[in-house]
């Protein structure tokens, strides 16, 4: 494994990266780009991986024998971590002016890197840009992940943690890459099939190196500062399905309205708060091999916020209402950009009617619906029970935990992906 550090403050965590990549097995080296350096000496990194750590093409002794080219063919894995949106550029453009660059362009080693920026960095299309043609290339993008930042502020843009990229890593195993073995946390590939057993193996092991963006939970739409419009979406099943896809060795994004969930193990997750966040982060996580659309998204947002607290002033009082733009039918527009496309509906009666209405008029692949508002399922339950359509077909999911439903429904994704 050739672990590159960019000049970003999250370098010091690519200490303990390396320490829970030996931890698994793997035989690590560094190299660093001179702002790394900046941040963490070399001697730590040597200290750590038992190699000596590689800092410059211009080292007279390592460049006797071509050393750059030779640490280049070594590599089984090459993970950049911290991946800074300086790196990341140099990167999509192919430059190799610095060890780093010239080691990832002269290497044939999977690419896997691992984004650490202030947020608007994060957000610029730019970096989006430059991070799509990775992608397109076949590198895998572990994080950013989302909270609080070095300068003070909040948002994407945090290193994922050591342990998320470990067991990425380990996704990439059985593509020919070097073998790593996922932290305990995330070693559990045994996903059960329809019937209650299996090991993942099969159709679902179609599912391993996918790119998968899934919504999850609620949106709120701020009426003033102190109240929104809402709904009752617990998260419970799209962190459900992330976790089993994760397991499955999908590299999977989860942009998540506002909930009380862990994020789980080896998942990428981006909080947001309204509709318009939620469309804004789902587009650009965007290409994917997979879209599923679980969120509870807001048909309608307030036409102006108050900038103050609204105080009564009668007996009733009037909103004005706009629509928010349809997330779903807007991605399952991008047909480019996805294999397969998968939304959820929520109703109370009529279910078939409206949910192949909906596989219609978005021209979805495949709508799983539930109905709500019956005691122990759906909302706020940790149990569901669910249909899911496409265009010739449907298959019943009798009541069970969400969790066992989510590994039901990606087995029959697999499927149909692969049909």
């Amino acid at each position: 494994m050739l672990l590159c550090v960019g000049g970003g403050i999250a370098a010091y965590k690519a200490l303990e990266l390396v320490r829970r990549l030996r931890d698994a097995g793997a035989e690590v080296q560094v190299a660093m780009t001179a702002g790394a350096q900046q941040f963490v000496t070399p001697l730590s990194f040597q200290a750590l991986s038992g190699h000596l750590t590689r800092t410059t093409l211009w080292d007279s002794g390592a460049e006797q024998a071509m050393g750059h080219l030779e640490l280049a063919r070594w590599a089984e894995q090459i993970v950049v971590a911290p991946a800074t949106a300086d790196l990341l550029a140099r990167l999509a453009h192919g430059l190799a002016d610095d060890l780093v660059g010239t080691l990832c362009l002269a290497s044939t080693a999977p690419l896997t890197v691992c984004p650490a920026m202030n947020h608007r960095m994060w957000l610029h299309p730019a970096t989006q840009a430059n991070i799509a043609t990775l992608r397109r290339r076949g590198a895998q993008v572990v994080g950013p992940n989302d909270g609080p930042l070095a300068e003070g502020e909040s948002g994407p843009g945090r290193l994922a943690e050591p342990e998320q990229i470990v067991a990425a890593l380990a996704g990439r195993t059985d593509q020919g890459a070097a073998s790593v073995a996922p932290p305990a946390a995330a070693a559990n590939a045994a996903v059960p099939s329809r019937s209650g057993t299996g090991t993942g193996t099969g159709v679902l092991r179609g599912l391993r190196g996918l790119r998968m963006v899934i919504s999850a939970g609620p949106t709120y739409e701020d009426l003033d500062p102190v109240r929104y419009l809402g709904n009752r979406s617990s998260g419970k099943m799209g962190y459900a399905l992330a976790a089993a896809a994760a397991r499955l060795g999908a590299e999977v994004v989860l942009v998540s309205g506002p909930v009380h969930l862990s994020t789980p193990d080896g998942v990428q997750r981006i909080d947001v708060r309204s509709a318009a966040q939620m469309r804004e982060a789902v587009l650009g996580a965007l290409p994917a091999d997979i879209y599923i659309g679980t969120a509870a998204v807001a048909d309608y947002t307030p036409k102006q916020v108050a900038a103050q607290k609204i105080k009564k002033s009668g007996e009733t009082l009037t909103l004005e209402l706009t629509r928010t733009p349809d997330i779903l039918a807007e991605v399952a527009a991008q047909t480019q950009a996805l294999k397969l496309v998968v939304g959820f509906a929520a109703e109370t009666h009529d279910i078939e009617r409206y949910a192949r209405g909906k596989l219609a008029d978005k021209h979805l692949d495949l709508i799983v619906a539930n109905r709500v508002g019956v005691a122990g399922n759906g909302f706020e339950s940790d149990q569901n029970a669910a249909t899911a359509y496409w265009q010739d077909g449907e298959r019943d999911f009798p009541a069970v935990s969400k969790t066992q439903l989510a590994e039901q429904l990606l087995d029959l994704i697999a499927q149909r992906l692969h049909a």
